[in-house]
C-alpha cells in the first residue's frame, strides 16, 4: 500500500541538505542607516567630494586661511597678524580687522589691554580661543604671544577704473606701479609715501609680487585705508594702454638714461614703475617706458631701497609740480 502525506509536506529524502553557501544571508542583514541626502548621488542636494572640500576651505566668520609662507592669496586668503606689539600698532593704524584671538590663561599686559579696548570701540569680535589654535592660526609662529589679528582679503581695483576715478579727481594723475616687489614692508612703506605726496593710486601685478597683507597694513600706518590699489593682470599690457590713453611712464632704475633732478616731464599725467632693489626694472617693462631715470647716489652705496626711492621721486615730481 502506498504512503500518502501530508498535503504540502516535502517529498525529498530525509538527511542533511545541501546549503546556499551563505549567499542570501547578506540580504537578511540590511542596508544599514539611511545616507544623508548630501551623499545620495540622485538627490537634488548631493555634494560630491571635491564639493565638499572646497566648501571646508572657505573661510566662514571668525575663521581664516592659513598662509604657511605668510604671503597671502590676493584673491581670497585673509592674513593673519600676531605678535603684541605688532597687533596693537596695527589697530591703532586702523587696520581694518574683522577678529582679534586672545589665547586663553596668558599673561595680560598693557598691550594686550590696549588691544582689546581698541578692538572693543571698534567693534571687533574679540575671540578667546586656545594657544594651540593660535600656533594653528600663525602656521606655527612661535613669537605670536598669544594674540593674533584676523584682516579681511584686501579690495582690490581694476587698473583701468583707477585710471578713470584718477582723472576723475585731477588733470595731472600720479600714479605708481611696482614691478617685483615682494617685501610687504617695501609695499607698506611706499602705499604711505603716495598718500603723503597726493599720488592717486598703486598698481600691482598680479604674478611675482607682494599682495596688501596684514604686514603691508601696518607699515602705511593706515594709509592703505584711502589709497586704492589696483591688481594688473598684466603689468605690460597696462603700461601699454596708460600709454594709450595719454599718460607717461617713467621707469625709476639706477641705470636709467636721465637724472631726476634732469626730469622735465612732470606736468603730464605719470606713472612711475618702480622696480625690485635687487633686480631693478624687468627687460619688457624698461622697454615700454618712455622714459628711465636715476636718483643720483653717493659712489659707497650700491643702491637705494625701492621704498625711499619711490618717496625721493615722489618728492621730486610733487616738488616740481607745486
Amino acid at each position: 500500500m502506498a504512503k500518502i502525506g501530508r498535503p504540502g509536506a516535502s517529498k525529498s529524502k530525509k538527511g542533511p541538505l545541501k546549503g546556499t553557501g551563505g549567499h542570501g544571508r547578506k540580504s537578511l542583514e540590511g542596508k544599514g542607516p539611511t545616507p544623508k541626502a548630501e551623499d545620495r548621488s540622485y538627490h537634488k542636494t548631493y555634494r560630491s567630494p571635491k564639493d565638499k572640500t572646497e566648501v571646508r576651505q572657505t573661510p566662514k566668520k571668525g575663521q581664516f586661511v592659513a598662509s604657511k609662507t605668510g604671503k597671502a592669496s590676493k584673491a581670497n586668503a585673509t592674513e593673519i597678524l600676531s605678535g603684541r606689539n605688532s597687533v596693537v600698532e596695527a589697530l591703532k593704524a586702523s587696520v581694518p580687522a574683522t577678529a582679534l584671538f586672545i589665547a586663553q590663561r596668558i599673561e595680560v599686559d598693557d598691550r594686550v589691554r590696549e588691544s582689546m579696548t581698541i578692538a572693543n570701540k571698534r567693534g571687533i569680535i574679540i575671540n578667546e580661543v586656545t594657544r594651540v589654535e593660535i600656533d594653528r592660526m600663525t602656521g606655527g609662529d612661535s613669537v605670536h604671544q598669544g594674540i593674533a589679528l584676523q584682516v579681511p582679503p584686501y579690495n582690490y581695483k581694476d587698473p583701468n577704473e583707477l585710471l578713470d576715478r584718477a582723472l576723475s579727481q585731477t588733470a595731472l594723475p600720479l600714479l605708481v606701479a611696482l614691478d617685483g616687489i615682494t617685501d610687504p614692508r617695501n609695499l607698506g612703506a611706499i602705499i604711505r609715501s603716495v598718500a603723503a605726496f597726493g599720488g592717486n593710486g598703486i598698481i600691482l601685478p598680479q604674478r611675482r609680487s607682494v599682495g596688501v597683507t596684514a604686514a603691508a597694513w601696518k607699515t602705511s600706518a593706515g594709509a592703505a585705508a584711502r589709497m586704492p590699489v589696483a591688481l594688473a593682470a598684466n603689468l605690460n599690457q597696462t603700461i601699454k594702454e596708460y600709454k594709450r590713453r595719454g599718460v607717461f611712464v617713467v621707469g625709476l632704475d639706477g641705470d636709467g638714461d636721465v637724472s631726476l633732478p634732469n626730469f622735465q616731464l612732470f606736468d603730464k599725467p605719470l606713472l612711475i614703475v618702480v622696480g625690485s632693489e635687487g633686480k631693478g626694472l624687468s627687460r619688457l617693462v624698461q622697454e615700454n617706458c618712455d622714459q628711465v631715470i636715476s636718483i643720483p647716489i653717493s659712489e659707497v652705496t650700491e643702491s637705494l631701497n625701492a621704498g625711499i626711492a619711490a618717496s625721493v621721486a615722489l618728492y621730486q615730481i610733487t616738488a616740481l609740480r607745486a
